[in-house]
């Protein structure tokens, strides 16, 4: 007897799964990593891994915090621990026409292109799902972008009731129009909206097709209940993409697996957050002839591509280095990104203590503030 479509896509994930093979196009769907910290007020990635929020003419910033599920909330159930959350900002001017509240992941080029999606067929699908919750009753909107070619829009809707833990599921076609390349650039953008004002909506957008991306008419005029609602929340968790028109459960990859796959965007070389001499870090430094000193860092995986270096919490005045090889203390004034590639960084740091050539030694560094060094190759 004959499979049904449901049936052969079933089994094909049973499959995926014996070979390892994972069938979730989505890093972190579950909320589980949070290497920059656990809330933030800043918008863009600032929180939870490979999600980020954006913004535009906000009276105040949303918080945008990883959550904790408890076991009454129902995704828990199904082995979910973690969301992201947003918790809106007064916006005390209402709703204007170039406001904008959303959140994005976004999907390199190449995983979707060799992901077995027949992405310019209209009879070859891929679907999303993801659990959702709002304090606030409304309809929501989520828009799908790819931007090689001419960029194509895919927007669709989902109604909530308030504070009711809801499954959305979205089946979405191929289309002629769709290119999508193969390098490691972006390959699909998932935006959801919380709101958008009339400078990029259109009461005449139609729902669940793709149409040629326009900037003013990428979604349907949003209900802006919520967007005026001070402290509304939404929160959002189990978030999978997989190829085929059936939604599957949720594949629960470990912490190990999950994390590793999130240092290709973003990975923390060296951190202090409690102040103090406990920032450790046992890669090789390197002294120069012109009162400076060269670190090796060599990435944990290998990056998308050669990253930008992000420092937080330093000073002149209080950042000090000091070499277990010889016990000797110096204080830098600077570091910057000098030579490097996807696998490893070079940093250049220079100070008024000369280190010898070639005194190469592992270190800590002794700061009075929290900081991190951290590397960053997002979309």
């Amino acid at each position: 007897m004959a499979l049904s479509q449901v049936g052969l896509e079933r089994l094909e994930t049973q499959v995926s799964k014996k070979l390892g093979v994972s069938k979730n196009l989505i890093i972190n769907g579950a909320m589980e990593i949070a290497q920059r910290g656990t809330s933030s007020t800043t918008l863009g990635y600032v929180t939870v891994d490979r999600f980020l929020t954006g913004g535009a003419s906000l009276d105040e910033n949303p918080t945008f915090e990883q959550a904790n599920l408890i076991s009454s909330d129902t995704p828990y159930s199904s082995g979910f621990r973690k969301s992201a959350k947003l918790t809106n900002g007064n916006q005390t001017s209402g709703a204007q026409a170039g406001d904008v509240l959303k959140l994005n992941t976004k999907l390199e080029a190449q995983d979707i292109a060799t992901s077995g999606w027949n992405y310019t067929s209209a009879s070859s699908f891929i679907t999303l799902s993801f659990w959702v919750r709002s304090s606030v009753a409304q309809t929501y909107f989520v828009r799908l972008q790819t931007v090689d070619g001419t960029d194509q829009n895919f927007p669709f809707s989902y109604a909530l009731s308030a504070n009711t833990w809801t499954k959305v599921t979205k089946t979405i076609p191929g289309n002629s129009n769709i290119q999508i390349d193969i390098n490691n650039g972006i390959g699909l953008d998932i935006e959801w909206t919380l709101f958008r004002g009339t400078d990029t909506t259109d009461s005449g957008v139609t729902l669940d097709a793709w149409q040629a991306y326009s900037a003013g008419t990428r979604l349907p005029d949003n209900t802006s209940t919520w967007y005026t609602t001070n402290n509304a929340t939404w929160e959002i968790t189990g978030v999978q993409l997989e190829v085929g028109s059936v939604a599957t459960d949720f594949e629960h990859r470990s912490t190990s697996d999950e994390l590793l796959r999130c240092y290709r965007y973003f990975q923390i070389l060296s951190s202090n957050t409690s102040g103090g001499l406990n920032a450790h870090s046992r890669y090789p430094i390197l002294g120069n002839a012109t009162n400076g000193a060269i670190w090796y860092a060599y990435h944990k995986a290998t990056m998308r591509v050669k990253p930008s270096l992000v420092k937080s919490g330093i000073t002149s005045s209080t950042m000090d280095i000091f070499n277990y090889s010889t016990s000797s203390t110096a204080t830098f004034n600077n570091m910057v990104m000098a030579e490097g590639d996807e696998n490893h960084s070079q940093l250049v740091c220079s100070t008024t203590n000369n280190f010898a050539i070639a005194q190469i030694g592992s270190w800590r560094w002794s700061v009075n503030a929290d900081c991190y060094f951290a590397v960053d190759s997002e979309l």
